[in-house]
Protein backbone atom coordinates (compact mmCIF):
# COMPACT_ATOMS: atom_id res chain seq x y z
CA UNK A 1 0.00 0.00 0.00
CA UNK A 2 2.07 2.76 -1.29
CA UNK A 3 1.50 6.21 0.10
CA UNK A 4 1.26 8.02 -3.19
CA UNK A 5 0.49 11.70 -3.49
CA UNK A 6 -1.60 13.65 -5.89
CA UNK A 7 -1.17 17.38 -5.44
CA UNK A 8 -4.21 19.59 -4.99
CA UNK A 9 -3.67 20.82 -8.54
CA UNK A 10 -4.67 17.28 -9.56
CA UNK A 11 -1.37 16.77 -11.32
CA UNK A 12 0.25 13.46 -10.50
CA UNK A 13 3.77 13.78 -9.22
CA UNK A 14 6.02 11.30 -10.96
CA UNK A 15 9.31 10.00 -9.66
CA UNK A 16 12.19 12.37 -10.33
CA UNK A 17 14.07 11.62 -13.53
CA UNK A 18 17.21 10.93 -11.50
CA UNK A 19 15.56 8.03 -9.73
CA UNK A 20 13.19 6.81 -12.45
CA UNK A 21 15.67 4.46 -14.13
CA UNK A 22 16.94 2.79 -10.96
CA UNK A 23 13.59 2.68 -9.18
CA UNK A 24 11.45 0.93 -11.78
CA UNK A 25 12.07 -2.30 -9.84
CA UNK A 26 12.21 -0.52 -6.46
CA UNK A 27 9.44 -1.37 -4.01
CA UNK A 28 8.96 -0.87 -0.29
CA UNK A 29 9.95 -4.41 0.71
CA UNK A 30 7.38 -4.75 3.46
CA UNK A 31 7.59 -7.79 5.74
CA UNK A 32 4.12 -9.14 4.88
CA UNK A 33 0.89 -7.99 3.24
CA UNK A 34 -0.63 -5.50 5.70
CA UNK A 35 -4.13 -7.06 5.67
CA UNK A 36 -2.57 -10.38 6.72
CA UNK A 37 -0.73 -8.68 9.59
CA UNK A 38 -4.02 -7.25 10.88
CA UNK A 39 -5.80 -10.59 10.39
CA UNK A 40 -3.03 -12.39 12.30
CA UNK A 41 -3.38 -9.96 15.20
CA UNK A 42 -7.16 -10.34 15.21
CA UNK A 43 -6.81 -14.14 15.05
CA UNK A 44 -4.47 -14.13 18.04
CA UNK A 45 -6.98 -11.94 19.85
CA UNK A 46 -9.80 -14.39 19.19
CA UNK A 47 -7.60 -17.23 20.50
CA UNK A 48 -6.98 -15.21 23.67
CA UNK A 49 -10.73 -14.61 23.92
CA UNK A 50 -11.37 -18.37 23.73
CA UNK A 51 -8.94 -19.21 26.52
CA UNK A 52 -9.17 -16.29 28.94
CA UNK A 53 -12.10 -15.00 30.96
CA UNK A 54 -13.71 -12.07 29.27
CA UNK A 55 -15.89 -9.19 30.32
CA UNK A 56 -19.15 -8.74 28.55
CA UNK A 57 -19.99 -5.51 26.82
CA UNK A 58 -23.59 -4.32 26.93
CA UNK A 59 -25.32 -4.27 23.52
CA UNK A 60 -26.05 -0.58 24.07
CA UNK A 61 -22.27 -0.05 23.80
CA UNK A 62 -21.28 -2.90 21.48
CA UNK A 63 -23.38 -1.95 18.48
CA UNK A 64 -22.92 1.83 18.43
CA UNK A 65 -19.17 1.82 19.22
CA UNK A 66 -18.25 -1.30 17.26
CA UNK A 67 -20.49 -0.31 14.38
CA UNK A 68 -19.09 3.20 14.10
CA UNK A 69 -15.51 1.91 14.20
CA UNK A 70 -16.17 -0.79 11.59
CA UNK A 71 -18.04 1.57 9.26
CA UNK A 72 -15.40 4.30 9.67
CA UNK A 73 -12.67 1.78 8.91
CA UNK A 74 -14.50 0.53 5.83
CA UNK A 75 -15.16 4.08 4.59
CA UNK A 76 -11.53 5.09 5.10
CA UNK A 77 -10.27 1.96 3.35
CA UNK A 78 -12.62 2.62 0.43
CA UNK A 79 -11.42 6.22 0.08
CA UNK A 80 -7.82 4.99 0.26
CA UNK A 81 -8.38 2.57 -2.63
CA UNK A 82 -10.22 5.20 -4.66
CA UNK A 83 -7.42 7.75 -4.20
CA UNK A 84 -4.74 5.32 -5.34
CA UNK A 85 -6.77 4.12 -8.31
CA UNK A 86 -7.56 7.70 -9.34
CA UNK A 87 -3.82 8.44 -9.37
CA UNK A 88 -3.17 5.23 -11.31
CA UNK A 89 -0.61 4.01 -8.80
CA UNK A 90 -0.40 0.47 -7.40
CA UNK A 91 -2.09 -0.42 -4.13
CA UNK A 92 0.32 -3.30 -3.57
CA UNK A 93 3.36 -2.50 -1.40
CA UNK A 94 5.28 -4.96 -3.60
CA UNK A 95 5.06 -2.68 -6.64
CA UNK A 96 6.86 0.65 -7.06
CA UNK A 97 4.76 3.74 -6.44
CA UNK A 98 4.14 5.70 -9.61
CA UNK A 99 2.55 8.77 -8.02
CA UNK A 100 2.56 10.61 -4.73
CA UNK A 101 -1.08 11.11 -3.69
CA UNK A 102 -1.81 13.97 -1.29
CA UNK A 103 -5.53 14.42 -1.89
CA UNK A 104 -8.55 12.62 -0.47
CA UNK A 105 -7.73 10.77 2.74
CA UNK A 106 -4.03 11.51 2.20
CA UNK A 107 -4.70 15.15 3.12
CA UNK A 108 -5.27 14.05 6.71
CA UNK A 109 -3.06 10.97 7.12
CA UNK A 110 -0.05 9.51 5.35
CA UNK A 111 -1.47 6.04 6.09
CA UNK A 112 -5.24 6.08 5.68
CA UNK A 113 -5.36 2.44 4.60
CA UNK A 114 -3.61 1.23 7.75
CA UNK A 115 -5.69 3.56 9.89
CA UNK A 116 -8.84 2.17 8.24
CA UNK A 117 -7.72 -1.40 8.89
CA UNK A 118 -6.98 -0.57 12.55
CA UNK A 119 -10.43 0.98 12.98
CA UNK A 120 -12.04 -2.02 11.27
CA UNK A 121 -10.06 -4.40 13.50
CA UNK A 122 -11.26 -2.60 16.64
CA UNK A 123 -14.83 -2.50 15.33
CA UNK A 124 -14.85 -6.25 14.62
CA UNK A 125 -13.42 -7.02 18.07
CA UNK A 126 -16.05 -4.90 19.82
CA UNK A 127 -18.97 -6.09 17.66
CA UNK A 128 -18.03 -9.69 18.36
CA UNK A 129 -17.70 -9.02 22.09
CA UNK A 130 -14.10 -10.25 21.99
CA UNK A 131 -12.40 -7.65 24.16
CA UNK A 132 -9.22 -9.76 24.39
CA UNK A 133 -8.89 -9.28 20.63
CA UNK A 134 -8.07 -5.62 21.31
CA UNK A 135 -4.89 -6.58 23.22
CA UNK A 136 -2.91 -7.73 20.15
CA UNK A 137 -3.88 -4.53 18.30
CA UNK A 138 -1.00 -2.64 19.96
CA UNK A 139 1.71 -5.13 18.87
CA UNK A 140 0.00 -5.36 15.47
CA UNK A 141 0.31 -1.59 15.05
CA UNK A 142 3.97 -1.82 16.10
CA UNK A 143 4.59 -4.43 13.38
CA UNK A 144 2.72 -2.29 10.84
CA UNK A 145 4.77 0.74 11.84
CA UNK A 146 8.19 -0.94 11.78
CA UNK A 147 7.70 -3.64 9.16
CA UNK A 148 5.51 -1.77 6.70
CA UNK A 149 5.18 2.00 7.15
CA UNK A 150 8.84 2.82 7.77
CA UNK A 151 9.86 0.70 4.79
CA UNK A 152 7.28 2.41 2.60
CA UNK A 153 8.48 5.80 3.77
CA UNK A 154 12.07 4.96 2.81
CA UNK A 155 10.80 3.79 -0.58
CA UNK A 156 8.82 7.01 -1.11
CA UNK A 157 11.80 9.12 -0.05
CA UNK A 158 13.99 7.34 -2.61
CA UNK A 159 11.30 7.53 -5.26
CA UNK A 160 10.03 11.11 -4.80
CA UNK A 161 12.81 12.85 -2.87
CA UNK A 162 12.01 16.40 -1.77
CA UNK A 163 8.36 16.10 -2.86
CA UNK A 164 7.81 13.34 -0.31
CA UNK A 165 9.88 15.11 2.35
CA UNK A 166 7.63 18.18 2.09
CA UNK A 167 4.50 16.02 2.25
CA UNK A 168 5.86 14.12 5.26
CA UNK A 169 6.49 17.33 7.21
CA UNK A 170 2.98 18.64 6.42
CA UNK A 171 0.91 15.50 7.07
CA UNK A 172 0.69 13.29 10.15
CA UNK A 173 1.60 9.62 9.94
CA UNK A 174 -1.67 8.37 11.41
CA UNK A 175 -4.14 11.17 12.33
Amino acid sequence: MSVPTKESTNSVLSPSSATADTSERDAAGVIAPPPLIYLAGLGIGFILEAFLPSASVPPAVTWPVGGVLAIAGLALARSFFRALHAADTPVSPYSPSTALVTTGPYRLSRNPGYLGMALGYAGIAILSGALWALVPLVPTLFVIDRGVIRREERHLERRFGEQYSRYRTQTRRWI
